[in-house]
């Protein structure tokens, strides 16, 4: 995506506050980054987080998405789970992923996204704490919070168990 851009090591590293060197290490697969680190390198990008786990869209994607082959990645930092659950490269409006939020566990984004990203969080088990700037809210089992994600946003897991969500994040792309 970098070099699709014509952004260099150094102009990404500017954008989004990440280092040459580890930008160069999460490219050439021989470093597992965070999720803020992710976050941080989707803003510079101007993609969403999602959007790093899956390829461009294709006229010839299927629709369809089977659990099986669906991207999940681990947060090496928190245990946090991330899955895409939508097809991949298939071009439509939205974005779905499912998130486990580890018992205690935070994941926080600082990025400021030009343009703001939009998404609902739904929470399917567990209690979130979603903090959106200012704003906190608590969100139990069948709780869903329709957010723009235009300031620092954090993820917060205050239980004793795993919280799992299902998060539609906007994409701005046409079907």
């Amino acid at each position: 995506m970098r070099t699709a851009q014509g952004l260099t090591l150094e102009a990404l590293a500017q954008r989004c506050g990440v280092s040459r060197s580890m930008i160069s290490l999460v490219e050439r697969a021989e470093s597992s980054p965070t999720a803020t680190v992710l976050e941080r390198l989707s803003a510079g990008l101007g993609v969403s987080l999602a959007a790093l786990f899956s390829p461009e869209h294709r006229e010839d994607a299927s629709p369809l998405s089977r659990r099986a082959d669906q991207r999940c990645w681990r947060d090496p930092g928190t245990g946090y789970r991330r899955r895409n659950l939508s097809p991949p490269g298939f071009s439509s409006p939205l974005e779905l992923v499912e998130v486990e939020l580890p018992p205690g566990s935070t994941v926080a984004y600082d990025s400021i996204r030009v343009p703001p990203l939009e998404q609902q969080v739904w929470v399917l088990d567990g209690t979130v704490v979603v903090t959106l700037g200012e704003a906190v809210h608590r969100l139990a089992a069948g709780d869903c919070l329709a957010m723009r994600v235009d300031r620092p946003v954090a993820f917060h897991n205050p239980a004793d168990h795993p919280a799992r969500t299902l998060v539609a994040v906007s994409t701005g792309a046409r079907a």
